[in-house]
Order: structure tokens, then sequence, then C-alpha cells
């Protein structure tokens, strides 16, 4: 029995957004209207449901919209792979944002892991900053992430083995079946802290082995060069950087960066012995800071200096 922190209360709307190239994504809203907006980017292999602890913490008092990106959950598959790239992910984003944002309205924008790399990949975008009134990037990096890896232990050398070992494991094409022990212990050890709950590891297990082998492995493939970089300097809206310092796919030196070149940071929050999947292993404080976003956007203050480091 699957606890119901873990699953998605019924959506107060359901949508099909059509992105650029013909995709279409799925897109949900929950909460009431009228309430201010926050638009749920999930990551890679993951989908809407990953985000219904977070959903079940917003939508008493903000219209929450969450997307499946394409490939995952209930949006298209790309057809082949001309379909996955980063401009993909902006179009997506910037079609969803189009759909759910009235002209004149903007939205604060949370994006986990792949759904940072969306935020950070549209921010150049006129049509995607006109409808962003800030932003919380969670458990994500812009570039160099399989140099970064965590996953294989530090003990293998040299570096250059490290990263080939690193990079079969990102693009493996195998088949993860049915969620069963062994591969709960698997992903809990890749992508969870060490003392993350067994409902927790379960919940990630079920949406993560829902994912098609064949779209994890062509996302894969982009997040192995992926670069967005640029797009940090041009989120100009108050950011908050969220990480997990036990976290193995994105650790904490990305948080960094991003941290170091935002132009209007308004936090870096460290979750210790956090793993990468945050949004599930510490709901509480992923959506407070999406709650201090949206009320740091709203007042429109400048960011002080205690506001850009700590842990919970």
């Amino acid at each position: 029995m699957i606890d119901r922190d873990f699953v998605l209360p019924d959506p107060a709307a359901v949508h099909r957004v059509v992105s650029a190239d013909g995709t279409g994504l799925n897109v949900e809203e929950y909460g009431p209207a009228g309430a201010p907006v926050v638009v749920l980017a999930h990551g890679w292999t993951c989908s809407t449901p990953f985000w219904a602890p977070v959903v079940h913490r917003l939508a008493a008092d903000h219209r929450v919209i969450a997307y499946d990106q394409r490939g995952h959950g209930r949006s298209d598959r790309p057809s082949g792979p001309a379909g996955y790239g980063t401009r993909q992910l902006a179009d997506d984003l910037e079609a969803v944002l189009s759909a759910v944002v009235p002209a004149g309205g903007r939205a604060v924008l949370a994006g986990h892991s792949m759904g940072g790399m969306t935020i950070m990949a549209a921010a150049g975008r006129a049509g995607v900053a006109a409808r962003t009134a800030g932003a919380v990037l969670i458990s994500t990096g812009p570039a160099d992430l399989v140099a970064e890896l965590l996953v294989v232990p530090a003990g293998v050398r040299p570096a250059g083995l490290r990263r080939a070992l690193h990079r079969l494991v990102l693009e493996s094409r195998l088949p993860l079946g049915r969620v069963n022990a062994v591969s709960r212990a698997l992903l809990k050890y890749a992508t969870m802290g060490p003392r993350t709950p067994a409902a927790q590891v379960q919940a990630c297990a079920l949406v993560v082995h829902a994912c098609p082998t064949a779209v994890r492995h062509g996302w894969a493939k982009v997040l192995g060069t992926l670069d967005v970089t640029e797009g940090l300097a041009r989120i100009a809206v108050p950011t908050a950087v969220v990480v997990g310092t036990a976290d193995r796919l994105t650790p904490p030196v990305h948080a960094r960066r991003i941290a170091a070149a935002l132009p209007d940071l308004r936090g870096l929050l460290e979750l210790p012995g956090v793993g990468h999947m945050s949004p599930v292993e510490r709901p509480d404080e992923v959506a407070a800071e999406i709650r201090r976003i949206v009320g740091a956007a709203a007042e429109g203050a400048p960011s002080t200096e205690n506001e850009r480091s700590r842990t919970a």
C-alpha cells in the first residue's frame, strides 16, 4: 500500500499542450484558480506523480501546475533522436507556460534535476521570461554531469575510468523490469540518502521503473553532454537553489556553481544527508522554499546576505 502522501490528489484540470514540434504534453493543475501559480518540471526518468508530496503541501493556497516531460508519464514519446535535446526541453516549457499562464501573469518555476536544466535552457527566451516571477532549482546541475557523478565509488581510479563507468551507468539500455528488493537497494544507493525511509524509496522506484527504456536512454545521451551554463545569467528573477549533501547524481558542487552565477540568488539550501530525490525525501523543506520564492517574487524585495547559504 502506497502512502497517500505519494499519490497525487484529483486534479482541478488536465490539458494536452502541443509543443513546437507537435509533441503532445500532459499538463495537470491542482489547487484554487486565482491563487499564485507554481509550475513544476520533473527530472530524468520521473513524471508528475514524483511531485505528489510537494503538491500536497502547496495546493491549498497555490495553483500548482505539473507536466510530464516529453517521453515521460502521459506525454508523447519522441519519434527519434531529433526529439531529444535542450532546445526541446525549452520548447516544451515555453508551450506549457503559454498555455497555462495568461498574458500578463507570471509563475514561479520549480525544476528538479532535468527540470532545473529545463529552466536554465529556457531562461533566454522572451516568452518564458515574461511569464516567470521566480525560480527554484532543485538537485540539478548546468554542465559536466558525468565528470561530477559520485555513483561509482571514489576508490575506483583513474579519473578517466570513473568517467567511462559513469557514462555506462547513465546510458544503460538495460530494462529496469519490476520493482524488487535489489532494484530498490540500487535506486536508494544511487539517488537517495542512506536514511531514506522504505516508503519513499518504494514511491520513487515505482515512478522511475515506469519510464520506458528507450526514453531513459535517449535523455541520458543528452545529459551526458549537456551545457546550459549560459542560461544561469539570464534568470533575472528571485531564485533559490536546493541540494542534498548526499546527492550522488548532482552533488553540491553543482549547486554552489549555480548559486555563484545567478543574478538574483535568494538562498542556497543544503539538506544534510539527503540524496538526489529531495522533493520526495524532504518535501516540507522543498515546498517551503517554493513558497518563500513565491512570497519574495510578490514583494519584489532585494536579496539579503543572510539568505545566501543555509542548511535545514
